[in-house]
């Protein structure tokens, strides 16, 4: 396959809500290339970009795919990403190395809250962006509406190249060539034409606002169109892209990909006018340089995606940032420092693959059998120290336990979710000891069934999904007293330790009670967030705290793990250790533990305890429509809205919520949306539950413990 420079390469993510028609768009672009000879469709499960079993089964885009179209001796790569919001994590690996983001927009349903959510991701990459408007063949297409829509949310740098001749047509107007394209079916070549009277007048006035939106971010471009009243359509080209580089235009296409109307001219427009490689500013390094798309210079790939396929291998898709690829090579992984020698090299089409000889910097690709790499990674020459920024993937939404069928299969779960974690980072494997549960935490419920599907076909392990425990906290809400004595003889030395020891919820600063001498303190945090303030007030050496002011402690530490109201880790308290009494011969480390021990549980009974529960900060966002609908289920959750904000055409709503209120809250919340409604939760603080609330856990925890 022939080796592309930069300057003949062009990167663009499709993005945009599900069902839009990315993975048509890259379809047609295919067949409209002569890439493949006949478009598959996604009812029949059979196109290029969709090939892995689970986007088979569910008929929708899961993974991203990379492909790439020849067009006029350039190379499009084209990254074909998922609408479904659980699915961000690829999309954010996509937008991370694309060069444009291409918004595919439905003419019907409008601006979308998966478009919405791709554009500020966009937003934070400072990717330059276009429209694609889809479906302009459809009769109840609304395409005026839907650049009103796109300028309301988006900013007045979204500018209209192209429009529909009317609704449900296959004749576009071009406002750049002033030209009228029409498509006869069955063809790939648009008939060229002077555009019809009855479209002329808008046509004219919005190629003249194109040149004005041109020429207004630019000076030179300014001046020449006072001088001579017009730009020529060279200038505007080259002063279009420079626009788009740095984001002040965001130009709108309209096609049909079904029908594969307008594509030719869309692959046209990337080649011509969209930014390459070389236009885009070098790539900013962790250390706060930046690496200029050099292909004469060292040798540095980032890895954005890592994919196991059957009796293949792990494939590791990758960006050229400089020099020059070539099989065989040996760099450096900058994370792990190991070295790497690197296999074939390929540019993909889906689940094809093509040997090419190297790639230059700019270049996507793939290759195989990396032993040590995974995704975010740098490779690099040995001794240097480039390193490219890592995606960052966002915080899981949804959560389950995770259990496998088949005793005996623990080992090999724990493996195939590693694997899986470190093949898609925006899942997270969580390990709790104190709650004995393993959960698989991602973006939401689709997501980890996607997962679930992955364990079983790939390694074999069958698992269950359960609801996950909570991680309540035990707590006081006063001060309390008590002494313990624990006396125990048993023939030989017997075990004797006395203690009374005064608790206290750890408040800040610490005011000893007017009848406690304080002689030392130390605080120790525990393994799981709690902190406990010991404080020594032993007056006149009743016990000796040289020697076991330690076993004290690990007593109270031992009771605090399993707190006495429901058996939770107790949350930041203080002990003072106020009095007691020991035996010269009796009294030994495990009998001060086992006294502490028990000193503290009486006293925590006495000093009107509670659970707590973790509380979580949680945005909503979706359309207008539905505001009422989510706020009243939101207040069954028991949520303390906290207010709403406007963001286009979609309500924000924050909120404190109880994280026990939130198992599968992605997936009502995309019932109650139509699936257009979003949210994301992140652990706020711990606070107090309601009285009927923690008679309920305590009840289920007792019935537990009794099972």
């Amino acid at each position: 396959m022939k080796v592309y420079e930069a300057t003949h390469i062009r990167n663009v993510a499709l993005v945009g809500h599900q069902g839009s028609g990315k993975t048509m768009l890259t379809e047609a672009m295919l067949y409209t290339a002569g890439v493949i000879s006949r478009m598959g469709s996604i009812e029949e499960g059979n196109t290029v970009s969709d090939y892995h079993p689970s986007e088979k089964e569910r008929g929708m885009s899961v993974f991203t795919s990379l492909l790439h179209v020849p067009w006029q001796d350039h190379k499009i790569n084209v990254l074909d990403t998922p609408g479904y919001p659980d699915f961000v994590g690829e999309v954010l690996a996509a937008l991370r190395v694309a060069d444009l983001a291409i918004y595919v927009m439905n003419a019907v349903e409008g601006v979308q809250v998966g478009t919405e959510l791709a554009w500020e991701y966009g937003l934070k990459q400072e990717i330059p962006s276009m429209f694609v408007v889809n479906h302009l063949d459809r009769a109840e297409s609304d395409f005026r509406t839907l650049v009103a829509q796109i300028k309301e949310r988006f900013g007045r740098g979204a500018t209209v190249v192209q429009i529909p001749a009317g609704t449900g047509t296959r004749t576009i107007i071009d406002v750049l060539h002033m030209k009228q394209l029409t498509y006869p079916k069955g063809s790939l070549t648009p008939e060229e034409n002077e555009i019809d009277p009855a479209f002329r007048e808008e046509a004219e006035e919005l190629h003249t606002a194109l040149i004005e939106d041109i020429a207004e971010n630019d000076e030179g471009l300014m001046e020449l169109y006072f001088e001579k009243g017009t730009l020529t359509e060279d200038e505007m080209r080259k002063g279009l892209r420079a626009a788009m580089i740095r984001r002040q235009l965001f130009p709108i296409f309209v096609v049909s990909a079904t029908e594969v109307i307008g594509i030719s001219r869309l692959l046209s427009f990337l080649v011509n006018v969209a930014p390459s490689p070389a236009d885009m500013p070098p790539a900013k390094l962790v250390d706060g340089g930046t690496l200029a798309p050099d292909p004469s210079g060292p040798p540095v790939a980032f890895i954005f995606r890592t994919m196991a396929e059957q009796h293949v291998g792990d494939f590791s898709y990758f960006r050229v940032y400089s020099g020059t690829l070539e099989q065989g090579m040996d760099l450096e992984n900058a994370q792990t420092g190991t070295m790497e020698r690197l296999g074939p090299l390929y540019a993909m089409n889906g689940r094809e693959r093509e040997a090419v000889p190297r790639m230059v910097a700019g270049d996507l690709g793939a290759t195989v059998k990396l032993r040590d790499t995974h995704t975010n990674n740098t490779l690099r020459p040995k001794g240097t120290s480039y390193v490219l920024p890592p995606i960052e993937f966002p915080e899981p939404r949804y959560a389950v336990a995770v259990r496998p069928l088949r005793e005996g299969d623990e080992d090999k779960m724990m493996q195939g979710l590693h694997q899986l974690v470190e093949e898609d980072p925006s899942l997270k494997i969580i390990q709790d000891p104190l709650l004995r549960q393993i959960v698989l935490a991602g973006q939401g419920e689709m997501h980890l069934e996607i997962a679930r599907f992955r364990l079983k076909n790939r390694f074999g392990v069958e698992v269950e999904f359960v609801k996950p425990k909570v991680a309540y906290r035990e707590t006081i809400q006063t001060s309390a007293r008590t002494s313990y004595r624990h006396k125990k003889q048993t023939g030989g030395a017997g075990q004797f330790a006395d203690i009374s020891i005064h608790i206290e919820p750890l408040t800040e600063p610490f005011q000893p009670p007017s009848d406690i001498t304080v002689r030392g303190e130390v605080t120790v945090e525990t393994n799981w967030g709690a902190r406990v303030h010991f404080v020594d007030a032993i007056v006149g050496g009743v016990i000796d705290m040289k020697r076991f002011f330690g076993a004290i402690q690990k007593g109270v530490l031992e009771a605090m793990q399993n707190g006495p109201i429901a058996g939770y880790p107790v949350g930041d308290v203080r002990v003072i250790i106020y009095h007691g009494g020991m035996h010269p011969v009796d009294s030994n480390e495990a009998a001060f533990k086992t006294a502490a021990r028990m000193a503290f549980r009486e006293a925590f009974k006495k000093a009107q305890p509670v659970l707590l529960e973790p509380i979580d900060e949680v945005e909503v966002i979706v359309p207008d429509a539905f505001t009422g609908d989510v706020m009243g289920d939101l207040n069954t959750r028991r949520a303390r809205i906290q207010g709403i904000e406007t963001e286009g055409v979609f309500q924000k709503i924050k909120a404190y919520v109880p994280e026990a209120e939130l198992y599968r809250y992605a997936t009502t919340l995309r019932s109650l949306t139509q699936g257009r409604g979003i949210h994301r939760a992140r652990f706020s603080h711990y606070e107090p539950m309601p009285r009927h609330v923690q008679d309920k856990v305590v009840a289920e925890a007792e019935a537990m413990q009794e099972a």
